[in-house]
């Protein structure tokens, strides 16, 4: 792993040219989304249909400083990890404006495929689908070193199939082993853990320190997402939500769901950080689960049932290839629940 001060100064900062981008073959056409720090547009670069993040300078020296490291993290983090649940990464520029061009995926944000679901829920296959797909996404970033810290719906995009789920949105990334200079209270409310709350007020310029986990955190509340297509803390705003889990250590309900499911879930949002499985571990749950929903026939690869990023670039099947995990008559057969559970979250003697 590369150490932070290698790139995270926005002064010291510097593009490899392979992944240098002309704006003079950038053709900027509609704009397909926006938030606090940039907006997206659909376009072209040399021919090819991309998408086109601007992002906003600032107005002060202090915010454009800020911005400009915000940019300079994103590219070098984008530049150095590849995987097929990671949004393909084309290239950037600085100047005239921060530009980051990424593969377009037509598919939409997650938050939109569920939104236009709603009141029904997902099939249950797909849901887990999405979450593998999800969960090594994550399991690459992090055996990088690399925490999220703003996994939500909305950085989750589907391809145009709306078989595959990519993670996008590197603007609040950060290498782990800078976590002791990070700042609390990143990412969004109704998605972030616990201990990225201040449980009492910090001191000017005093940082928190967590951890990966905060990832799991996140995850836990998009899995249930995904099962129960509602919003978490449904009824709350974003600050009550944040209160009450971090305060009231209050969690959506994982009542009515699967005994795995729910195991999965309470032990992902658990609220002491080090009692979190990580994602090996939590893409391990899932697929024993996917297993006993679905099992594997002969022609399918055993190697979709293992973790498969300890050889980098890894690769990931992706939701695709799961949804296709099913006997010809399109029953389940009935899941022996007890030995499940007991194998489920203990499944090495190097968890934790």
């Amino acid at each position: 792993m590369e150490s932070g001060s290698s790139f995270y100064s926005a002064d010291e900062f510097k593009l490899d040219a392979k992944w240098l981008i002309d704006p003079k073959h950038l053709f900027v056409g509609p704009r397909i989304g926006e938030g606090a720090h940039a907006k997206v547009y659909e376009g072209k670069y040399k021919n090819q249909t991309v998408a086109i993040k601007i992002l906003h300078k600032g107005e002060t020296p202090e915010e454009i400083s800020k911005r400009e490291g915000r940019f300079a993290r994103e590219v070098a983090m984008l530049s150095r990890v590849q995987h097929k649940n990671l949004v393909k990464f084309i290239g950037a520029c600085k100047e005239p404006v921060m530009v980051i061009v990424t593969e377009l995926l037509l598919g939409g944000s997650l938050r939109k495929y569920l939104l236009n679901m709603r009141p029904r829920c997902l099939d249950m296959r797909v849901a887990i689908g999405f979450a593998l797909d999800i969960a090594r996404a994550m399991e690459c970033l992090h055996s990088h070193g690399i925490i999220h810290r703003d996994l939500k719906p909305e950085n989750l995009l589907l391809t145009a199939d709306h078989k595959t789920v990519k993670l996008a949105d590197f603007g609040l990334a950060r290498e782990e082993t800078l976590t002791e200079m990070m700042t609390a209270e990143t990412g969004t409310y109704r998605w972030m853990a616990p201990e990225l709350y201040s449980t009492v007020t910090l001191r000017q310029g005093e940082k928190k320190h967590y951890n990966h986990k905060v990832d799991a955190y996140s995850f836990a509340i998009v899995l249930w997402e995904l099962l129960q297509n509602k919003l978490p803390f449904e009824g709350m705003s974003n600050l009550q939500a944040a209160y009450a889990a971090a305060f009231k250590n209050v969690r959506p309900s994982a009542e009515n769901l699967p005994e795995e499911l729910a195991i999965i879930l309470t032990s992902c949002w658990k609220e002491d950080p080090n009692a979190r499985p990580n994602f090996s571990q939590i893409i391990q749950m899932l697929l024993n689960y996917l297993s006993s929903i679905c099992p594997p026939e002969p022609a399918i690869p055993a190697r979709i049932f293992a973790s498969e990023n300890t050889i980098l670039p890894p690769e990931s099947p992706g939701t695709s290839s799961l949804m296709g995990v099913r006997d010809d008559s399109g029953e389940t057969p009935k899941a022996k629940m007890e030995q499940k559970r007991k194998s489920l979250f203990f499944c090495s003697d190097t968890c934790y």
